[in-house]
């Protein structure tokens, strides 16, 4: 499931230095983070295919990985493996996964929807770790404007991995929604996704196409979608008008 990185982002393992071998992984692992080339959320490979990529042990890796778990930049679930912890707390809040579009269709609520971009590009290098592909290989990048009679309520960005989508750039998503597409035309399996909200305030491009003032609060999610196969398909970034539209959850404890 996880792509085979660039040389680049191999640790160059030095066996003659006093240093040890776990340290120096974790030092590496330690950059990656730093650097914002592996962001919150990022699932590392598993602990053998690790070990078989640096040409080290697994209780080697198991020791480089558990030292970054005490210093809480890695956290384990079990069942899915090593992500990249956020820098900020985020209680775990289950609900059914539904997009945007799902949820005005339920509602009754009439949208439109502005197609601002729709374009193969070079994703940029936290995206493209987020969907486990390797810097070079082109995705989907979906831009799009949702309109309600009141206006504007939210932008869109979405990047979509192209190797299970082939010619998804050539859809029409003015009408078509983007699960709907990836389930009903290219037969994907969605199981589950990590959404996290967060409060910010508008950027330029976000308040112009919001209709709002710059640095005017908003909503922002950001989402990681992934497959039956556990494979990541999609990321998306999403500003909402916070003053058109609330986020309600209903929700059932356990």
């Amino acid at each position: 499931m996880s792509a085979t990185p660039n040389e680049a982002d191999r640790p160059d393992i030095k066996r003659d230095v006093p240093m040890a071998i776990h340290a120096q992984i974790s030092e590496h692992i330690r950059s990656r983070i730093a650097m914002g080339e592996w962001p919150a959320h990022y699932r590392l490979k598993s602990e053998p295919e690790l070990a078989q990529e640096l040409g080290v042990s697994r209780g080697t890796v198991r020791r480089a990985l558990a030292t970054l778990i005490e210093e809480g930049l890695l956290r384990q679930v079990r069942g899915r493996g090593t992500f990249v912890t956020s820098t900020t707390i985020e209680p775990a809040i289950a609900q059914k996964l539904t997009t945007l579009s799902e949820d005005f269709a339920h509602q009754g609520v009439v949208t439109s929807t502005d197609v601002l971009r729709c374009s193969l590009i070079e994703p940029p290098r936290p995206v493209a770790a987020l969907l486990d592909i390797v810097p070079g290989v082109t995705v989907l990048e979906l831009v799009r404007l949702r309109r309600t009679d009141e206006g504007p309520v939210a932008l869109l960005y979405n990047y979509v991995r192209t190797d299970v989508t082939p010619g998804i750039e050539r859809v029409d998503f003015t009408g078509a929604s983007l699960f709907g597409v990836l389930e009903g035309t290219y037969g994907l399996k969605i199981a589950t996704a990590r959404r996290t909200f967060s409060a910010e305030a508008a950027a330029k491009d976000v308040a112009d196409a919001l209709e709002l003032t710059p640095g005017a609060p908003v909503q922002y999610l950001q989402q990681v979608t992934y497959l039956a196969d556990d494979r990541p398909v999609e990321y998306s970034d999403v500003w909402i008008h916070s003053g058109r539209l609330h986020v309600t959850s209903l929700l059932s404890r356990r």
